[in-house]
């Protein structure tokens, strides 16, 4: 994995400056769409090349950064895009999207390197995958990143590639396996790798090292692997992100004929994950995936207060869903600071399911007005049979009696409504205190109607299931969840300020 031996020799002139500028290829991806914001707020200046420029018109960092139309296959493009640019980082990795794929991604890594020497680039970073040192039984995915890294080393540009085995956060295909296959299955059959071992790093970890790589000192080209603090089999990753997710127990039992080839129909049976991307992220599973040394530090420290734990990298990763968000818009996301949550540049297949229902009324009254009804109406705690007028009680049927969340104040009756935001004008967040399987919101806005007189009241629920048993709950749910969003438009109590 790591190779301490120099495999090319960091020219004399290559000295860069303070703030070099950056390249970023895959910047809509998800490691790129995450590092470009990290070297704007280092004070890079930044270049991205992108296949389809408008992918980026709607992300907070578009007029920060120098756009250039382009392909790794066209070396034209190439050439304008590598043109003063001081550090190239290389982040495109196609997953097996086609059966010559892995020679396509050689020329491309081959297009790279030649136009980086033509154009005096002093700097090449890419991100390959941890793996053993048998390279025969590497999958082609792996086998792929591996001779990728090889033709970038064995260039006149000094150059460094990571290697790093599963990233944790929202939208790595590697850890929605784990979020999809566990969030859905109490018991699962799984091939025999679940007993590999792993060492998997958080997505705030691998963006420390790639965001000081411009700068680190590099006596040589060479690999580095990189790692989290905890190395555990692949079944114990399961384990532990239900047991931090609030699921039961997770049961596996290993099918020894189970291929990689019927492990990928039967991921894309049970999830949302294609069969196509699923077939090379199971075959990486095959083998080990453990840092052989860590070099890394002497060049790169760790970030400060150390590498974040497994555990405490899927807390982050799940914590925006449990919070009952909905998606997520450029207008909320935060690139920068919470690298864990889902940005809306991921695929449509990433993340944690989350479910809503919503209802809107027209309400014939000024918009302060029906804003203050609103807060009367949820108050800051207020029972759940006091949301609906008659009948009374649909909430209690909605969500079910239950002990104390844990965590909540002993003094609070349980089935009670708890403010969880309140900080975005004309919008309240409020969480239900109740024992269900999952985490139960209701969101009220209210907003001018446009053309129309009067003023929208919406009302939605939103609902992190926990496991199957929550999905199952929701939908069952179905004919009382609107019901009950009826009784609570039904009960707003509009006054004017003079009643």
């Amino acid at each position: 994995m790591g190779r301490a031996s120099s495999l090319g020799t960091m020219p004399d002139d290559a000295a860069l400056p303070d703030h070099p500028t950056c390249l970023v290829t895959g910047a809509t991806g998800y490691i790129g769409s995450r590092l470009v914001p990290r070297l704007l707020d280092a004070g890079h200046p930044v270049r991205v090349l992108a296949r389809t420029p408008s992918k980026l018109d709607d992300v907070p960092w578009r007029d920060d950064v120098e756009v250039v139309e382009g392909d790794l296959t066209d070396v034209d493009s190439l050439r304008e895009a590598f043109a003063d640019a001081d550090v190239v980082f290389h982040l495109v990795h196609s997953m097996g999207g086609s059966e010559d794929f892995e020679e396509e991604e050689a020329d491309s890594a081959r297009n790279v390197a030649a136009t980086a020497e033509e154009q005096g680039v002093s700097r090449l970073v890419y991100l390959g995958g941890l793996h053993p040192e048998d390279a025969d039984s590497l999958s082609t995915h792996l086998r792929s990143r591996i001779r990728v890294g090889e033709i970038l080393i064995e260039s006149s540009v000094p150059t460094m590639v990571f290697q790093a085995g599963v990233v944790i956060g929202s939208g790595s295909a590697s850890f929605e396996l784990i979020r999809h296959l566990t969030d859905r299955l109490p018991v699962m059959t799984t091939p025999r790798w679940v007993h590999n071992r792993i060492q998997p790093i958080a997505i705030r970890d691998i963006l420390h090292y790639l965001a000081a790589a411009p700068t680190a000192d590099l006596p040589t080209s060479r690999t580095y692997d990189v790692g989290g603090p905890d190395v555990m089999t692949y079944g114990e990753m399961m384990s532990t992100y239900a047991e931090v997710a609030g699921l039961g127990r997770r049961h596996m039992v290993v099918l020894r004929p189970l291929t990689p080839g019927l492990a990928s129909r039967w991921v894309g049976l049970v999830t949302p994950i294609p069969p196509k991307l699923a077939r090379p992220l199971i075959e990486s599973l095959e083998c080990d995936a453990v840092a052989d040394d860590h070099d890394v530090d002497a060049v790169i420290p760790p970030p400060e207060g150390g590498l974040l734990s497994y555990r405490e990298a899927v807390r982050l990763a799940i914590d925006h869903a449990q919070q009952g968000h909905v998606g997520s818009s450029w207008d909320e996301a935060d690139p920068l600071g919470r690298p864990a949550e889902p940005l809306p540049s991921d695929p449509d297949w990433s993340g944690e399911l989350v479910f809503s229902d919503a209802s809107t009324t027209l309400v014939d009254a000024p918009e302060d007005d029906v804003w203050a009804a609103a807060r009367r109406l949820a108050g800051t705690d207020i029972a759940l049979d006091q949301m609906t007028p008659a009948p009374t009680g649909i909430f209690t049927r909605l969500v079910g009696r239950g002990p104390l969340r844990r965590g909540r104040r002993a003094d609070r009756p349980s089935g009670t409504w708890s403010i969880g935001e309140d900080d975005v004008p004309n919008v309240l967040r409020l969480r239900a205190d109740v024992e269900v399987p999952g985490e139960l919101w209701l969101e009220l806005r209210v907003a001018p109607s446009g053309r129309r007189a009067g003023t929208l009241h919406g009302q939605r629920l939103v609902f992190a299931p926990r496991g199957l048993s929550g999905i199952l709950w929701w939908q069952g749910m179905l004919p009382w969840r609107r019901m009950a969003l009826g009784k609570l438009a039904d009960g707003l109590d509009v006054r004017s300020p003079e009643q």
